[in-house]
């Protein structure tokens, strides 16, 4: 009965035209949904970073490049043998999609997005971990190929290269074609990062790609050979697996990365350095701008 005659006294002092009981009133009023609030906010599950997933051959750059987007200066690194993360934050020299019609006279200040960065292992032993990122990442953004634009002039590390391309774009075009829903799945744009372009036999981005452009095209032939002679796929009808397993626009002799444009995957290539000349950071504002551009 005390706690009922309480609550009685408070409600009607509340009520009452008092000069406190107003000020008390108008502060709880103000005060409770901001509580409630923060209460819900400290409750919410945290937001997924948008994430861009590193890959490519062993030696290309891919981990150099990690340390230089996480700390502004490459460090020491040593072969990868498990996926390493970092979380990154965008240059105020790269623009974000979300700035990409702000004016360039305007002088506010603008918030820098930050992003994750997972460099995974190059070696063709441990690049499962590349595939399954791929494949269950939900806030992936974006795929950056790493590869040396010195190796690339061999044959030995061009092929490497373009049947790791092929594969990954292959991954990437399965994703769109065999998609259960009626909605396409979120694209994933693709940057070849042509590295080391400081170094004096690398090829320069523009025949980087034309080279593996080219090889790939050699490699979609071999494997389509390597189908018919197997006789996989004979029973599904002609072409049925061959098909399916065709990277690009079906039937055609050459191969170029537009083609891949008709699956929800465009593909640039860029030039840079993320190991730096001397005490000099690497060159890589075309990369930050891609991934600017893709967040």
């Amino acid at each position: 009965m005390a706690s009922s005659s309480t609550a009685k006294d408070w409600l009607t002092w509340a009520f009452s035209p008092a000069i406190s009981a107003i000020f008390a009133t108008l502060l709880i009023s103000l005060t409770l949904p901001l509580l409630i609030h923060f209460y819900l906010y400290r409750k919410a599950v945290a937001k997924e970073l948008p994430t861009f997933l590193l890959i490519g051959p062993s030696g290309a750059g891919k981990t150099t490049l990690l340390t230089l987007f996480a700390n502004g200066s490459p460090s020491p690194t040593h072969t990868s043998q498990e996926p390493q993360s970092a979380v990154c934050q965008l240059p105020s020299s790269a623009r974000s999609s979300e700035d990409r019609y702000r004016s360039e006279n305007d002088t506010s200040a603008q918030a820098q997005p930050k992003l994750a960065l997972l460099d995974t292992p190059g070696h063709g032993k441990l690049r499962h971990h590349a595939t399954s990122s791929l494949t269950t990442g939900s806030s992936l953004k974006g795929l950056i190929f790493v590869v040396d634009s010195a190796a690339v002039s061999s044959a030995a590390g061009l092929t490497e290269a373009a049947e790791y391309l092929h594969d990954v774009l292959l991954l990437l075009q399965k994703r769109h074609t065999q998609s259960k829903t009626s909605k396409d799945p979120q694209a994933i744009p693709v940057l070849v990062a042509a590295n080391k372009q400081d170094v004096f036999t690398s090829l320069p981005a523009g025949l980087v790609r034309t080279k593996l452009e080219e090889e790939i095209a050699k490699v979609r032939r071999t494997r389509s050979k390597g189908l018919l002679d197997s006789g996989i796929g004979m029973d599904e009808g002609a072409g049925g697996d061959e098909e399916t397993n065709w990277l690009g626009e079906y039937g055609t002799t050459d191969f170029k990365f537009s083609q891949m444009g008709e699956h929800g995957v465009e593909v640039s290539v860029r030039g840079g350095n993320a190991k730096g000349d001397g005490g000099e950071s690497g060159k890589v504002n075309q990369w930050w701008e891609w991934v600017g551009g893709n967040i």
